[in-house]
């Protein structure tokens, strides 16, 4: 701990009172801009009186008491997964817990020593740990690396009996994007290539549906292995894969994250499903998210900050973390919660300020964060 705070990468839990979009600390008051609900819907007390009106007082029940093998497989689960194979036109869809259950889960259980995993050098933590818990070999390319990638598939891919690629659609960190387009144009090119991608940042803000990218570039039947999470935009709690249906089938057999983990309260599951039946209705959240995405991003590079984001994670490199830290205190004082985000996380000299946007927040807000951001010139 003493090196860790001597490298200002410390880290406390914060108390917070949540008040709408906006969070108290110490008594002040600040403008949340380190949440993962882009559609603003966690807030919206009139879409949850709504859902409210479709549940019965006698139906809701606040634990499943059990795995999903045992009794805690309630109908709620069944209309839910039902319901995500039926927007996304899949075979079938599995629910898990959580985003870390799923990333964890999967890949052990469907990999073995005749697979090569190829993934991303940015992905999530829970991504590179289920890839350390598998028996698969890996190799990990550079960052939107494609021609580097396109060379280790053509020199591995007969070493192996199936070789998946690995990636996040939107990265959590520096808001940019995979193009999915060209991995899939990729995966079939040969016939043992499989595509695993998490859209846990793409869910609810990308898509005609708010299904994420593989819905917005149309390659929602090319990808094996769609991953994406409620607790995000969808302002709820879990994570789902739509696939085919072998695939669901083995997860439920094999993945051990759902196997020994009690199942969802089935009032969440219930209000997952109330949520997902209105996203398409969300477009204009959507725009609005981009369009003030974009007018930061332009902001901040006028401002000498470089950067590759183009979704609603804007991230602000300071180099160290010190700097990060500093940076992170004068935003709030001025009433901006946007956290620094130091190492581990990132690499060394790339801590950063991590502006996450939401929907709910207003064109005279963000140009409020412009204009007491420093030049980095």
């Amino acid at each position: 701990m003493k090196l860790l705070k001597e490298q200002n990468n410390f880290r406390i839990l914060p108390t917070l009172i949540h008040q709408g979009k906006e969070v108290i600390i110490n008594g002040q008051r600040m403008l949340n801009l380190s949440s993962n609900d882009y559609l603003g819907l966690a807030n919206d007390t009139v879409l949850l009186n709504a859902f409210w009106q479709t549940v019965k007082p006698e139906e809701v029940k606040f634990s499943s008491s059990s795995s999903r093998l045992l009794t805690g497989n309630f109908a709620a689960y069944g209309e839910l997964e039902d319901l995500l194979s039926s927007l996304f036109g899949t075979e079938a869809a599995l629910v898990f817990n959580c985003g870390y259950h799923a990333n964890t889960g999967i890949l052990p259980a469907v990999c073995n020593t005749k697979t090569l995993i190829l993934a991303d050098k940015l992905v999530h933590a829970s991504l590179i740990d289920g890839i350390r818990l598998s028996e698969a070999k890996c190799i990990r390319y550079r960052h939107n690396e494609y021609s580097q990638l396109e060379r280790l598939v053509e020199t591995h891919h007969k070493q192996y009996e199936q070789v998946i690629i690995v990636t996040e659609s939107i990265f959590s960190m520096d808001g940019d994007e995979a193009d999915l387009p060209r991995l899939v144009k990729l995966k079939q090119k040969y016939p043992n290539i499989l595509l695993y991608v998490d859209e846990a940042h793409a869910v609810g803000v990308r898509g005609t549906g708010g299904l994420g990218c593989a819905e917005a570039y149309g390659c929602i039947a090319d990808i094996d292995f769609l991953v994406g999470t409620f607790g995000k935009a969808l302002a709820s709690s879990g994570a789902y894969i739509v696939c085919r249906q072998v695939i669901r089938d083995y997860l439920i057999n094999k993945m051990r994250p759902f196997i020994f983990t009690t199942g969802l309260p089935p009032v969440t599951l219930q209000w997952t499903s109330f949520v997902l039946r209105h996203l398409a209705g969300y477009q204009a959240k959507r725009e609005h998210l981009a369009a003030i995405g974009n007018r930061l991003r332009a902001a901040l590079r006028e401002k000498g900050y470089s950067s590759a984001s183009v979704s609603q994670i804007v991230p602000m490199v300071a180099g160290e973390s010190a700097t990060a830290l500093q940076i992170a205190k004068e935003l709030q004082r001025k009433g901006f919660y946007a956290l620094p985000v130091r190492p581990p996380t990132v690499p060394e000299g790339t801590s950063r300020i991590r502006f996450s946007l939401t929907a709910d927040v207003t064109d005279e807000e963000v140009e409020k964060l412009i204009s007491i951001v420093n030049d980095n010139r």
